[in-house]
C-alpha cells in the first residue's frame, strides 16, 4: 500500500481529500501547516507528498524547497494543490521541481489520475533498464502499458528493400525512424577507396537511424540490406512525439547512444592493435550473438564473405585464408556461406 502525505490548512477540505483517497486504497497521513509537514516528510518517507501552497508557519514553496535538501526524500514526487491559479505561481512550482499541479476544486478522478501518473513514473526512475534496445522495450512497456517499442512501428508503411539496397545514405537528413520487420541490415562507412567497415548490426525487432534523428544532424553512415527485408517506417514527428511526452524514454534513447560511443570505441582499437586472427573470431562471434536466437548447438551463421569482411575490417582475400585455417583448427566448419561454430569459447578467447 502506498503512502501518501497531505498536507492542507483547511480542515474540511483536508479530511475531504483524505476520503477520496483512502477510497482508492492508499495509506493517507495528513498535516495541517508546512512545518509539521516536512516533519511528517522526514519521518514517514511517504511515497507521495500533496501540498496546498498558501498555508501558515511554512508555506508550499518552502515545504518543496527544505525537500530537496534532503538526499533521502528529494525525489519524492510532489504534488501542489491550491486554488490559485495564476501562471506565475505554476511556473515558480514547476521550476522549483513539483512533479504536478492541481487546482481547487478537483474531482476524485483528476486526484487519482495525478497520483498514479506520478507514483508510476517515480517507479520507472527507480528502476534500472540496461541500455539497448531490450532494456528500451521494458522501459516503454513501464511507461506506457505498451508490450515493446514494437507497437510504436505498428500500421505503419512497409518498405521493401532487396539484398544490398542502401536504405539511406550518408550524408542524408533524416525523416523517419526504421523498425526491422523482416531481415536484417547493417550500417558502414567507405572511406575514398570504397572499401567498406561495418558499424553496427541490425536484426528483426531492431530500430536504427535514432542517432542522427536525437542529434539532429545528417547520416553519418550508410545503411542497407544484408538479405531480402521489410522495414516499417515511422515519420519524424511521431518519434518527436514519443520523447517529448515520455521524459524516461528520451532519457533512455540517450543512454544507448552513450553505449553506442563505447561500443564503437572498443571497435576502433580492436581494429587499430588486432591480430588478423582476432579480428574475425571476434566477427564471427558478434554475428553470432546478433543473429543465431539458438541456444543449443550447433551455431551457424549464413553471411556473405564480403560481409563478414566488412565487419572485421579486413579484405575479402585475407578473411578467406583465415577461415581455412580456422577450419583446419576445426573452430569452425565452412558449408558453402555458412560458418559453424565448433568452439565458440576458443574463437571467443583467441589472442593471435
Amino acid at each position: 500500500m502506498k503512502t501518501i502525505l497531505l498536507i492542507e490548512d483547511n480542515e474540511e477540505l483536508r479530511e475531504n481529500t483524505t476520503d477520496i483517497l483512502a477510497i482508492a486504497g492508499y495509506k493517507v497521513i495528513t498535516a495541517d501547516n508546512g512545518k509539521t509537514g516536512v516533519e511528517m516528510i522526514l519521518e514517514h518517507k511517504p511515497d507521495l507528498v500533496i501540498c496546498d501552497i498558501m498555508m501558515p508557519v511554512l508555506d508550499g514553496f518552502g515545504v518543496l524547497h527544505l525537500m530537496q535538501q534532503h538526499e533521502g526524500v528529494k525525489d519524492t514526487p510532489f504534488i501542489f494543490l491550491t486554488a490559485k491559479t495564476e501562471r506565475t505561481d505554476i511556473r515558480k512550482g514547476m521550476g522549483m521541481g513539483a512533479d504536478d499541479y492541481i487546482t481547487k476544486p478537483f474531482t476524485g478522478t483528476e486526484l487519482w489520475d495525478a497520483i498514479a501518473s506520478r507514483l508510476r513514473k517515480a517507479a520507472i526512475r527507480r528502476q534500472h533498464f540496461p541500455p539497448n534496445l531490450q532494456g528500451l522495450n521494458k522501459l516503454m512497456y513501464e511507461a506506457t502499458g505498451k508490450e515493446s517499442l514494437k507497437a510504436l512501428a505498428e500500421g505503419r508503411d512497409i518498405d521493401k528493400y532487396k539484398k544490398k539496397q542502401v536504405i539511406y545514405n550518408e550524408g542524408n537528413r533524416p525523416t523517419r525512424l526504421f523498425y526491422i520487420q523482416k531481415g536484417k541490415v547493417k550500417a558502414y562507412k567507405s572511406n575514398d577507396f570504397g572499401k567498406e567497415l561495418v558499424i553496427d548490426l541490425y536484426n528483426e525487432g531492431d530500430f536504427f537511424g535514432y542517432t542522427a534523428l536525437l542529434e539532429g544532424t545528417s547520416y553519418k553512415e550508410t545503411a542497407a540490406a544484408m538479405e531480402d527485408s521489410e522495414i516499417a517506417v515511422v515519420p519524424l514527428r511521431d518519434f518527436e512525439e514519443l520523447l517529448n511526452n515520455h521524459h524516461e524514454v528520451a532519457v533512455q534513447f540517450i543512454r544507448m547512444l552513450a553505449k553506442h560511443v563505447t561500443d564503437k570505441e572498443q571497435q576502433l582499437l580492436g581494429l587499430a592493435y588486432n591480430s588478423l586472427r582476432k579480428k574475425v573470431a571476434e566477427a564471427i562471434i558478434s554475428l553470432h550473438k546478433k543473429y543465431n536466437q539458438q541456444k543449443a548447438p550447433p551455431f551457424t551463421i549464413d553471411v556473405s564473405r564480403e560481409n563478414l569482411a566488412t565487419i572485421a575490417g579486413t579484405a575479402t582475400e585475407s578473411l578467406i585464408r583465415t577461415l581455412s585455417d580456422f577450419r583446419d583448427e576445426k573452430l569452425i566448419d565452412i558449408k558453402g556461406s555458412i560458418v559453424v561454430i565448433l568452439d565458440e569459447k576458443k574463437l571467443a578467447n583467441m589472442l593471435g
